[in-house]
């Protein structure tokens, strides 16, 4: 079987605290690679870099706003004087601030969308991504090439009742790695994206077990899909493996979207 080249690469990682940005770290520290963890939640850091020690990776742990353009910056020049290149980002970072567009009862507007709301999904899930990407690829040109990981979800696929902010995102992200994939395949770097399906995170298993066997129920695999699950599509992805890979997304949902 192909190697999959992955030992001693420079990966980033953002949203690495916790469910698959964790989850997705450890499995490139399990392929060698030294893997910087960003994210807001600093006290995360100390078992973060224990658990990519123990899966036999080195570790780094950043706390990196990615809205941040400055923060973005300093990150990045901290894993270049560390280790001397990037190799992989992993766009993972990603929040919810759900709620419909117009909530409309009794013949008046009940409930909406606040600005603040939207503002806050697109900053971290699509202005987020832009800013990592950007601040990051010259050191892959520099490098002769790399690899880039957008979080995408099914639902910015097929759309999703609730999600507007959340949904515009995750059809972006999709239509940037598409764009950078065209634009940058010239410097040997590959571009895409995968799209989840519901995902046992530890956010989603604190939700009421009806809400939790309806998600089961509208997946025809019958389960929902584990964060390793999503893990192995990034490693996949990234590795040598999927060289002639770009611009794609890859759905890893369960068959989630035939069975809706």
């Amino acid at each position: 079987m192909r190697e999959t080249g992955l030992k001693a690469k420079v990966v980033i990682v953002t949203g690495a605290a916790t469910g698959i940005g964790r989850a997705t770290a450890r499995r490139f520290a399990e392929e060698g690679a030294r893997v910087a963890g960003w994210d807001v939640q600093e006290d995360a850091a100390a078992e973060f870099l224990r658990e990519i020690d123990a899966a036999g990776g080195e570790a780094l742990f950043q706390r990196v706003d990615v809205t941040d353009v400055k923060s973005v910056q300093h990150g990045v020049q901290q894993v270049v004087s560390r280790w001397g290149a990037i190799n992989v980002l992993v766009n993972n970072a990603g929040i919810l601030r759900d709620a419909q567009l117009i909530r409309y009862k009794d013949g008046a507007v009940a409930g909406m969308m606040s600005d603040e709301a939207f503002d806050a999904v697109i900053g971290v899930n699509l202005r987020g991504v832009f800013l990592c990407t950007r601040t990051v690829v010259p050191h892959m040109i520099e490098a002769g090439g790399g690899v880039i990981l957008n979080a995408s979800s099914v639902v910015g696929l097929y759309g999703n009742f609730g999600q507007t902010n959340y949904v515009a995102t995750k059809a972006g992200v999709i239509a940037m790695a598409r764009t950078w994939a065209r634009e940058l395949g010239k410097y040997k770097i590959r571009v895409n994206a995968v799209a989840p399906g519901f995902i046992a995170t530890e956010m989603v298993k604190a939700m009421p077990e009806k809400v939790l066997q309806s998600m089961c129920d509208h997946t025809p695999i019958g389960r929902m899909g584990e964060p390793g699950d999503i893990a192995e599509a990034y490693v996949w992805l990234a590795s040598d493996r999927a060289s002639f890979v770009s611009g794609a997304v890859i759905s890893v949902d369960g068959g989630i979207v035939t069975g809706t």
